[in-house]
């Protein structure tokens, strides 16, 4: 165990005494704060949009809706003008030379066939085509009530909007936690979980890949036994990573604290507070979290080493890696389905495979509720998956940490399984 404990001591000496882990550590929490804040901060930065009614309508229908958008702050009508010939080619030119950033056309058919044509050179702006539809919605269903004979008054009653909000059931009680908390807190694991797990597995990879190809490897051995040394590798590297995660915490924690400060302006950006809200984290949250990262980071770690040496250059292992990150990035672009759906039959699957677990159950439990025996399944399941792996790559490792030239098939790396 002292050896172990030496090599462990080596790994995390050498990387902690490294200029670039200190880059990263303080670098990491302003790209997570630039990641997720800016986009709020500048949402509604850009101003109202610039806009034309063209009201072909017959009767005060595009009158009400052109009112009822220069009041939103959303849009600023610039006009509400009637059709005629050219008009259309003159404001596609308006809005080519920025001069408008789009024209609503309005008809009788608008009412009748529920038919509108937003033309804009952002056309992919999901604040302002909600805020066009919701407009022409509640005026188009209002104006046929009326014409039905339904008294105005009762038509404001029928049309007065619900204000829903979810929240979420944690074991006996409920917490104060939206359906959009919730995305962004399966959101913001499932990032921080894969590109943790991929970064310090790569590391073992290339530490042993480096010591390999330098030869230092042949002197560690006679000293230690491949075993040990592998071992030592990963749990090194891991305690690396959880000092990293420290720091992020620590300093998340501080912007958080002062995010009022330089996020004011969050609060005023509508559809991004409602698309992204920033989570409650609970303690058994944190400690879900911990334990499948370093579950996760095990059990790819030991793969990883073993990539690293059965590879004799760094093309090689960037080759050989390839298919292991597949089967992490398998969970990680399922996090719409995971959030969406979190107790469908593909959800439970993959939050029970080893492979796919370190990211999938994490995001589920953030989602809903898990069942108790479904938690401690995955993590049973995920503990023999590490055992498993760890003893295939232990006697892979302890044959090719030592073999150079051309990388082993397929049937070589099973014969030295089996041997």
């Amino acid at each position: 165990m002292r050896k172990v404990w030496a090599v462990i001591r080596r790994e995390f000496v050498e990387r902690v005494r490294s200029k670039w882990f200190w880059v990263s550590a303080a670098l990491g929490p302003i790209f997570l704060a630039t990641l997720f804040f800016l986009p709020l901060l500048f949402a509604g930065s850009g101003g109202p949009e610039r806009i034309v009614v063209v009201d072909g309508t017959t009767t005060r229908f595009g009158e009400r809706v052109a009112d009822s958008l220069a009041a939103s702050g959303t849009f600023k009508v610039a006009a509400r003008v009637a059709p005629r010939a050219g008009l259309l080619d003159s404001l596609t030119r308006a809005v080519i030379a920025r001069r408008l950033d789009g024209f609503l056309i309005l008809t009788d058919q608008t009412l009748e066939a529920g038919i509108a044509e937003y033309r804009a050179s952002n056309a992919a702006a999901l604040q302002e085509i909600a805020e066009l539809k919701g407009v022409l919605g509640r005026f188009a269903v209002s104006t046929r009530l009326q014409r039905a004979g339904i008294r105005p008054e009762v038509v404001d009653e029928v049309q007065l909007r619900i204000d829903l909000q979810t929240k979420k059931i944690s074991g006996s009680t409920t917490s104060g936690q939206s359906s959009a908390q919730s995305f962004s807190l399966a959101y913001i694991m499932a990032i921080l979980l894969f590109m943790a797990i991929a970064a310090y597995g790569v590391n073992v990879m290339s530490s042993v890949l480096e010591e390999k190809t330098t030869r230092v490897v042949e002197v560690l051995v006679s000293s230690l036994r491949p075993f040990q040394l592998m071992l030592g590798k990963i749990l090194g590297v891991g305690a690396v990573s959880i000092f990293q995660f420290v720091i992020w915490g620590v300093s998340g924690r501080l912007l958080l604290t002062q995010r009022a400060a330089f996020g004011g302006g969050m609060a005023s950006a509508e559809s991004g507070a409602e698309a992204f809200e920033l989570p409650l984290v609970s303690t058994g949250t944190i400690a879900i979290f911990l334990a499948y990262f370093l579950g996760g980071f095990l059990f790819y770690s030991a793969m990883l080493a073993t990539v690293g040496a059965i590879s004799s250059s760094d093309q090689e292992a960037r080759q050989a890696v390839q298919p292991v990150i597949f089967l992490l990035m398998i969970a990680y672009l399922s996090i719409w389905a995971l959030s969406s759906n979190p107790e469908s039959t593909y959800a439970v699957t993959i939050s029970l495979i080893p492979f796919t677990s370190p990211i999938a159950m994490p995001v589920r439990w953030a989602a809903s509720i898990v069942p108790a025996s479904e938690l401690a399944t995955s993590l049973a399941m995920l503990v023999l998956g590490i055992v498993a792996v760890t003893w295939i790559a232990a006697r892979i490792y302890r044959i090719g940490i030592l073999m150079t030239g051309k990388r082993p098939s397929v049937k070589e790396l099973a014969r030295w399984v089996r041997a």
